[in-house]
């Protein structure tokens, strides 16, 4: 892993604690685990994702991002854990299988300092193998994408209250990225209430699928979805759709969704606020799903009233950036790292 040598010289290096190079041959094992920061002494959280790079920088980079990503999210949603990632390089005609056990062999030799959980690739049925090789697997319980979707939904009323001033969705428009767990869950709670509904997703097998439960759902190409005029566009797959060719193309009010790292670069966030269009920053909106993993962690007993009740505290975060944001007119996203960066240093230990 010659790369890795040059990891000060990548931009997405923030002075991560911890960055485990993972490579078994036989195995075929290669990928990484991120620990930007820990909160105290206190475990980080970050889920596995199981993807096809395109080189082994690319990988590397997206360790690096998410787990500062996944410290920002804890912080602003008031969790006391740092955030870390693990990244597995898909490879293919592999035994996916045995890739996972060996992975969790190096996860088990952090002692618990990494808690993780399933993320882009990983399958129920693989969560449940990792689980039954590690202790230190979150998400069986809770059900994270749910959660997720609900406090998309909850920030996304209180964007509608700011911009068109209700709350209310039965005159609104989305535009939704994505119809996997999270723009799925998110498209049947807005379904009902909405006027019109737009969605798009690169396997047409799901959006056909999607489209028989939702009959009235137009479904349009990966590409047309950025031109549909909507009150809201919802970036809800893989991450930096929101960049230099995409973001002229918009005809929305408020961008909100549950993609991560949706911004191709910080200043996309200025790029979108000069268009006029409200951006609900990605870490604070999809926080739902970590407060649903940490709440099943640390709680021997399942909740979801307790969840849910953690997970509307979305709302007045949200609240807070965007006020702050008028007050020094500057993007959302800006206000919302100057806040979680304050925190999650004070706490790093």
């Amino acid at each position: 892993m010659k790369n890795l040598f040059r990891i000060e010289k990548l931009k997405e290096f923030d002075d991560h604690q911890c960055v485990l190079p993972l490579l078994d041959r036989k195995s075929g094992l290669k990928g990484f685990i991120g620990i930007h920061r820990r909160y105290d002494r206190n475990p980080c959280f970050g889920a596995t994702r199981f993807w096809q790079y395109n080189s082994e920088v690319e990988a590397l980079q997206d360790a690096l991002k998410l787990s500062r990503a996944m410290s920002y999210k804890a912080a602003l949603a008031g969790l006391k854990h740092g955030g870390a990632k693990g990244i597995i390089w898909a490879r293919p005609g592999g035994d996916k299988n045995r890739v996972l056990e060996v992975y969790l062999q190096r996860v088990n030799l952090l002692g618990g300092n990494f808690i993780t959980g399933a993320d882009v690739g990983i399958s129920p049925e693989n969560l449940l193998l990792m689980k039954r090789k590690s202790p230190y697997i979150v998400g069986l319980k809770a059900d994270a994408p749910k959660f997720t979707a609900l406090g998309l939904y909850q920030a996304l009323r209180v964007c509608l209250k700011e911009v068109f001033g209700t709350e209310d969705l039965k005159e609104r428009t989305f535009g939704i990225q994505g119809l996997g767990k999270i723009g799925g869950g998110l498209l049947q709670m807005i379904y009902r209430q909405s006027r019109q509904i737009w969605a798009t997703d690169i396997d047409p097998k799901r959006a056909s699928f999607m489209k028989k439960q939702f009959p009235r759902l137009r479904l349009l190409s990966p590409n047309e979805i950025y031109r549909q005029k909507a009150d809201v566009f919802s970036p809800c797959a893989l991450a930096g759709t929101l960049n230099d060719k995409t973001i002229p193309q918009l005809r929305c009010q408020i961008v909100l969704g549950g993609a991560n790292n949706q911004l191709a670069d910080p200043r996309h966030g200025q790029s979108l606020q000069k268009r006029g269009i409200l951006y609900g920053p990605d870490y604070v909106v999809n926080a739902g799903g970590l407060i649903s993993v940490v709440d099943e962690f640390e709680n021997k007993e399942y909740s979801s009233r307790r969840i849910t009740t953690r997970v509307l505290k979305i709302r007045q975060k949200l609240k807070e950036i965007i006020n702050e944001s008028k007050k020094r007119r500057e993007p959302t996203n800006l206000v919302a790292d100057e806040m979680a960066q304050k925190i999650v240093e004070k706490h790093a230990v």
